[in-house]
């Protein structure tokens, strides 16, 4: 037997068809170099010599360019096609890393940040949406659980290569960076065809507004976009008001990289088995689920710290995001209509970007005016309350499904 194939099956993704696991195999040739997003700060300050404040501004104008990539990308997905935004997003992305780690003056350095979050995510909603268009409904929790871990894997080894590098030169990141980013796109033009629906593809034309904005009409998409967004207010936390809470108690910077460490082993080594499980229930239960442990893993929090406490805690927290992340893109992808599956997965991938640029300064404003365990025990009850309302939409979300399912016959009604 193929020792490949035996490793895959074992992971859960046997079956699994060969455009998918070539966006898999891409997606972690990229994610080995990514080298920019964790060391940016660093480099600003360290190489650069930017203040704390100007560093944070630059950091931001990233993230704001983030948010417009996602429904961008994802109205790009459905009009032009997912390989020619996949490859085109990869290659420009590539480019926009150069341009920064070549930048010098503060303005051209800002420019660059922008346009690296712009057209450096451009690409994600049409990862998403071809997954969708080559996976069976009955398989794309298992697909989306199963590239959500190669992320992980991918991450894990590249931030100690990172560190590696830096010692020899910050604007050898971005290089490394941009290399295995344009060999993604590469990857894509030459191995993955145009995945599009052929109903997408012989649609009507629309105004690219209504594309963007389609996804914010429909009222079930929207109630289930709710508490995914309460949701990655509450991971995105971890960035800044847990470091900087876990300082105030005590804990030192390799306590804290020591605490953090149980968030990526948990995920390398237990989210084949998580997908397994969470495909057993019904996927109202299993986000219900995600938010009571992501509530509770972040308010315990709270509590006085040492190390083994807050690593229970992120271990608690981190139970949730694995339940979370193989169902939410399966469920955007149920709701979606062929033709705008990109604009469905792009408002998606936006309510998150939205919460990383949110969640730092309203953490920062809590610990500010109030004091930490204000902050986490709020993340306890807001993961709870996102709990209990993917418990009460799932009836109106079932319906739409049921519905739907007269137009896909593969879909299946105990989805939710």
């Amino acid at each position: 037997m193929n020792p490949v194939a035996t490793v895959l099956r074992a992971l859960g993704g046997g079956g699994l068809p060969r455009t998918y696991w070539v966006l898999w195999v891409g997606t972690f040739v990229n994610r080995l170099g990514s080298f920019v997003a964790p060391f940016l700060a660093l480099y600003l300050t360290r190489e650069r010599g930017f203040s704390v404040e100007q560093a944070g501004l630059i950091v931001s104008l990233n993230g704001a360019g983030a948010v417009l990539a996602a429904p961008l990308g994802g109205m790009l997905a459905d009009r032009v096609g997912r390989r020619l935004t996949l490859a085109g997003g990869l290659w420009l992305g590539s480019g926009a890393m150069v341009f920064i780690g070549f930048s010098e003056t503060p303005g051209r350095i800002a420019v660059a940040a922008f346009l690296l979050g712009l057209l450096g995510d451009l690409y994600r909603p049409a990862v998403s949406a071809a997954i969708a268009d080559v996976v069976p409904a009955r398989d794309r929790a298992r697909a989306y659980g199963m590239l959500y871990w190669v992320i992980n894997l991918g991450f894990a080894i590249a931030l100690p290569l990172a560190g590696l590098l830096a010692g020899m030169g910050y604007r050898l990141l971005f290089i490394a960076d941009a290399v295995t980013t344009f060999l993604y796109g590469c990857c894509v033009w030459a191995l993955v065809p145009e995945t599009r629906p052929a109903t997408a593809k012989g649609a009507v034309a629309r105004s690219t507004l209504g594309d963007l904005l389609t996804p914010f009409r429909d009222g079930v998409y929207l109630a289930f976009c709710l508490p995914i967004f309460a949701l990655a207010l509450i991971f995105f936390q971890s960035h800044m008001s847990l470091p900087v809470t876990l300082a105030a108690r005590g804990l030192t910077p390799s306590d804290y990289g020591l605490v953090m460490s149980v968030n990526g082993v948990l995920i390398v080594a237990l989210q084949p088995f998580v997908n397994r499980l969470v495909g057993r229930v019904r996927r109202s239960t299993a986000l219900a689920l995600a938010g009571l442990l992501t509530g509770v893993g972040f308010g315990l929090h709270a509590l006085p710290a040492s190390v083994p406490w807050a690593m229970l805690a992120v271990a608690v927290w981190t139970l949730g995001e694995m339940a979370q992340s193989p169902v939410a893109p399966s469920v955007v992808a149920d709701l979606a209509p062929a033709e705008l599956r990109g604009s469905y997965q792009g408002a998606y991938h936006m309510m998150w970007g939205l919460a990383s640029s949110v969640a730092p300064a309203l953490g920062g404003a809590v610990l500010g005016h109030i004091d930490a365990s204000a902050l986490w025990a709020g993340c306890c009850v807001l993961g709870i309350a996102a709990g209990a309302w993917h418990l009460t939409i799932a009836g109106a979300r079932r319906r739409r499904v049921e519905a739907l399912r007269l137009e896909r016959p593969e879909m299946s009604t105990s989805l939710d």
